[in-house]
């Protein structure tokens, strides 16, 4: 089989690679190109609706591999179901996506269009979240259709936009996804997942022949047809983390898109704190603040990778503790994570430029104490 995954990933990446040229072609001459202005980095027309390489060159490869891999689709597993719900779903994702890049589609439209995608894979596929592992013990929580239904269409949209909202730089969103993408097939070859191992693969192969030509400076974007496919297929991926119970807590799928997670949750409280609405586009994300302090644009990417490579790491440590019963583990790890994001988010100022609680705390903390010294 690591012959198979081997040649899987090299004509993925291969066909990404011939695919993308034609793709921004394509784009340019359908008119699908992305304008700068006030809220973006680049100077210059760029064509996007690059994520079309992504994806066909994705479908390809997994179309080629099916001699390979004869349960790929024609079986009644659960992981040909998940095959399927990428392949279906991630269609209906991908005509939202190049739609949106070509003629701009309201907001609400492409939310629909996200539901639409969801429910392909919850009632096409019946695959949901339906029970979950409790992070301190050794019982898992079993979910009634009622709940998991609305809770497995939430987690997909919400994953799917989370990486639509990180993709303000050249390489970012491409390589933030590649990164999660690859925590995930590791964890599949803890698991012994062939199917996932492939999928995860295939995925890679994609990104990294699309990169060569997304990395700054850029020749093409993904557009939305990129970054809604890769979150909608993270999210579905995802998923195995709330399905292997013995092998993972709810915490790890978390951690796993721990970057556009965590940058999407202190967009939201960011703008309630405003008192702006919360879908309102602004400059405060990650890539926005790290380029205030001075960062390059490739220097800022290179960062954002760094950390997004800490969250897959926490999330194999989380894996692999959770399987061995160490529950402290997921305790330490919650904890150093909680404070390092509230720290973080503080120092770069991804809430507020002027509102630092734990920072100011500690400083208080520090004159006290040098006060202290000087009156013994």
């Amino acid at each position: 089989m690591m012959t198979v995954y081997v040649i899987g990933g090299l004509l993925a990446l291969l066909l990404a690679t011939g695919l993308t040229p034609l793709v921004k072609k394509f784009a340019i001459k359908v008119g699908a190109v992305d304008v700068p202005n006030a809220r973006k980095v680049h100077t210059s027309v760029m064509p996007r609706m690059g994520g079309l390489a992504i994806y066909g060159a994705f479908v390809l490869g997994l179309l080629a591999m099916m001699p390979f891999v004869p349960d790929l689709l024609f079986s009644a597993t659960r992981e040909a179901s998940l095959v399927k719900a990428l392949l279906a779903g991630g269609f209906v994702i991908v005509l939202i996506g190049a739609l949106d890049d070509r003629f701009e589609l309201s907001a609400k439209v492409k939310l629909l269009g996200q539901i639409v995608a969801a429910c392909v894979v919850v009632f096409g596929f019946d695959l949901t979240v339906d029970f979950v592992n409790v992070p301190f013990g050794d019982r898992y929580w079993s979910m009634e259709a009622w709940l998991a239904v609305p809770l497995t269409i939430f987690w997909i949209v919400g994953v799917t936009n989370a990486i639509n909202l990180i993709d303000g730089l050249d390489g970012l969103a491409a390589g933030v996804s590649a990164i999660s993408i690859a925590t995930i097939l590791v964890m599949a070859i803890f698991m012994g997942n062939p199917i996932v191992i492939l999928l995860c693969v295939l995925l890679l192969g994609s990104i990294i022949g699309f990169l060569f030509f997304n990395f700054h400076p850029a020749r093409i974007f993904m557009g939305d047809t990129g970054s809604l496919f890769l979150g909608f297929s993270l999210a579905v991926l995802s998923m195995l983390g709330f399905k292997q119970i013995a092998l993972m807590s709810f915490v790890t799928p978390l951690l796993i898109i721990g970057v556009p997670l965590s940058d999407t949750f202190f967009a939201i409280i960011r703008r309630w704190l405003n008192k702006k609405p919360i879908f309102a586009p602004d400059k405060g994300h990650l890539h926005h603040c790290l380029r205030e302090l001075g960062f390059s644009h490739r220097k800022t990417v290179l960062i954002i990778y760094g950390i997004a490579t800490s969250f897959g790491v926490l999330a194999i440590i989380q894996s692999a503790a959770a399987s061995h019963d160490a529950t402290w583990v997921t305790f330490v790890v919650i904890c150093v994570l909680l404070v390092a994001l509230q720290v973080g988010a503080e120092i770069i100022g991804l809430v507020s430029k002027t509102k630092r609680p734990v920072l100011n705390l500690l400083h208080r903390l520090r004159v006290k104490e040098q006060a202290d010294s000087r009156s013994e």
